[in-house]
């Protein structure tokens, strides 16, 4: 007798190694990859000046490395989840190198030591060992993510992931596309089409390539490109596998401790991302182990670092963006070869030269406008303003980032054309043209795990749940205490302790209203519908039995069997693999 809603694994659909959906996955997960390593590429060579055999030679081989084994890895993970569920529609998670770090280890760790010094192979060490110190700190938090990702509002999670998204994944394409419009929109109109609608191209071509290939057409016949540049380009090509550089890993391990007030946090963030990201993947229909992602996440890191990548790798935000596009498992260990390949062949320069990057950037846009949207989709509507809560530390953060480029810019051009001026600004010049600069780095400091915290409390306290408020809240006042968030380093009693001090009396607030033991807030029939669809989530904490049933959901949930499941868990039904066009998914939503 077969078990309703647990097909047996003779009756399981296989899932297809590749499907349509996963050619316009790969070309959007590539491009977004391409993109990032022809970033992190550049700011080594013209930021730091790493030498360019180090560059193409070194990094990008363990890079290349590193982005072959996570993609098998987690297609492998995508192939065991849809055997367990007995499904054909699973979409593996994406994997790349970390936005975020690229930019802070080039700016915040290494650019610093190579102005000191004007040694950058000393900077590049700096960078070895901090990326090595990332590493082991993601590799702690797959042991404890999945404790948190199982008591933090979904709200709380996915909101924080939205601020990312809309701060840094989407607007510096934003800003990159409408300074060459007339390449970048018709690109960006094919994605929407494509992806967000149920029209197809002639032919079924992928939409995009097609998209890429206009955007690189127009570039070209309409002058943006240079073609002296491909042929300067063209030198760097050569064979380059990846090698161990433990000596300059070890070399910069020597001196640590000015690496730890960075490399803690953003360790911390590191592991918070990646719960996030797994909890939109839940969310979207794919229920995956926190626990082997992170860890694959800390030891790409590791093996990164001894290999010369100072750039640790992350799961991606975006899984419902390319379960959406009909994504499985393909596009993943696709992006992984072609990305290795590249990087083995010193081909980036060359990549750089031929595609007009407002061509290229599109796709992240896209992506930003789907994990935004998924944040409020599907969370509780109640939960509104928590998810708008998560997302404002991560815009501050970004806000504080931008003013402070450019107050930097403004100074050293001024010295640059006046050596004798002394141009200082200061907090109170800015907070007199009402940029409250200060502010903003209070509050955006360690944004993703304050965001997680806010957006919680604010979730807890719509439901009534004063006791889990206050003890959110009294989280908030250790973090802050200790400097994991809204403070500029980690240290005892970080920034005089005022922020701890709010948090704490916060807590004393919500544990007083505690006290008049008000009845939590019942959730409306949309909300339980949406619980019904993506899975209860875990700030709701009710038995089945609480939940009216439906008919289309009678069934018991066909769970990924793993002790650290979340309860969000996805059901799956025992008759049907559950498919839908990208109409029914619009903005992001990305079931299937």
């Amino acid at each position: 007798m077969v078990k309703i809603g647990n097909r047996p694994a003779s009756s399981a659909p296989a899932l297809p190694y590749w499907t349509k959906g996963d050619t316009n996955a790969f070309f959007g997960l590539g491009i977004n990859v391409l993109v990032n390593v022809i970033v992190l590429s550049s700011l080594c060579l013209f930021v730091v000046n790493i030498p360019s055999d180090d560059v193409f030679g070194a990094i990008l081989p363990a890079l290349g490395i590193a982005m072959l084994l996570g993609n098998l890895f987690y297609a492998y993970l995508g192939r065991r989840l849809a055997a367990k569920e007995g499904r054909d529609d699973v979409t593996a998670m994406p994997y790349g190198p970390s936005v975020p770090h690229m930019f802070i280890v080039v700016f915040v760790i290494m650019l610093p030591i190579y102005l000191k010094t004007k040694d950058p192979v000393a900077a590049w060490q700096a960078g070895l060992a901090w990326a090595f110190i990332i590493g082991i700190i993601v590799v702690i938090g797959a042991f404890v993510g999945p404790t948190i990702r199982r008591y933090a509002p979904r709200a709380a999670m996915l909101g924080t992931l939205a601020g990312i998204s809309i701060a840094f994944i989407s607007m510096r394409p934003a800003a990159q596309m409408w300074d060459a419009a007339w390449i970048a929109l018709p690109v960006f109109g094919l994605l929407l089409i494509g992806m967000l609608t149920d029209l197809k191209l002639p032919w079924n071509l992928p939409i995009g390539a097609v998209a890429l290939a206009l955007g690189t057409a127009i570039g070209w016949i309409g002058g943006f490109m240079d073609t002296p540049a491909v042929s300067e380009a063209a030198k760097d090509i050569a064979v380059s596998l990846p090698t161990f550089h433990f000596d300059k890993l070890f070399d910069g391990l020597s001196d640590i401790s000015p690496l730890l007030a960075t490399a803690i946090p953003l360790g911390v963030y590191n592991f918070t991302e990646g719960m996030s990201n797994v909890e939109s993947a839940a969310s979207a229909g794919d229920n995956f182990n926190l626990r082997p992602i992170l860890l694959a996440d800390g030891f790409g890191a590791i093996i990164g670092s001894a290999l010369g990548s100072p750039f640790p790798p992350a799961v991606y935000i975006g899984h419902p963006g390319w379960k959406a596009a009909g994504g499985r498992t393909g596009y993943s260990l696709a992006t992984g070869v072609v990305i290795a390949v590249l990087c083995f062949l010193g081909l980036f320069g060359l990549l750089n030269a031929v595609l007009p990057l407002p061509a290229i950037v599109p796709i992240l846009l896209y992506i930003g406008l789907l994990i935004g949207a998924q944040a409020f989709q599907v969370s509780p509507k109640a939960h509104g303003a928590a998810v708008v809560a998560a997302i404002i530390p991560n815009i501050a953060s970004w806000a504080a980032g931008l003013i402070d480029n450019t107050v930097t810019t403004a100074v050293g051009v001024a010295s640059s054309l006046n050596p004798a001026v002394n141009l200082k600004v200061t907090d109170a010049d800015l907070e007199g043209n009402s940029v409250l600069l200060h502010g903003l780095h209070t509050l955006g400091d360690g944004a993703v795990l304050a965001g997680l915290v806010l957006g919680s409390i604010v979730a807890f306290i719509i439901d009534k749940r004063f006791i889990s408020a206050a003890v959110a809240s009294a989280a908030g006042a250790v973090l802050s205490f200790i400097g994991l968030i809204h403070a500029e380093k980690v240290e005892w009693d970080a920034g005089g302790g005022q922020v701890a001090l709010g948090y704490l009396f916060l807590a004393v607030v919500c544990a007083a209203w505690a006290l008049t033991k008000p009845a939590p807030r019942v959730p409306d029939a949309e909300e339980i519908a949406l619980e019904r669809e993506h899975g209860i989530p875990s700030q709701t904490r009710r038995t089945p039995e609480e939940i009216p049933p439906s008919a289309d959901a009678a069934q018991p949930p066909a769970a990924d069997a793993t002790p650290t499941t979340s309860p969000s868990s996805p059901t799956t039904s025992s008759t049907t693999s559950s498919t839908t066009s990208p109409t029914s998914a619009p903005a992001g939503a990305g079931t299937a």
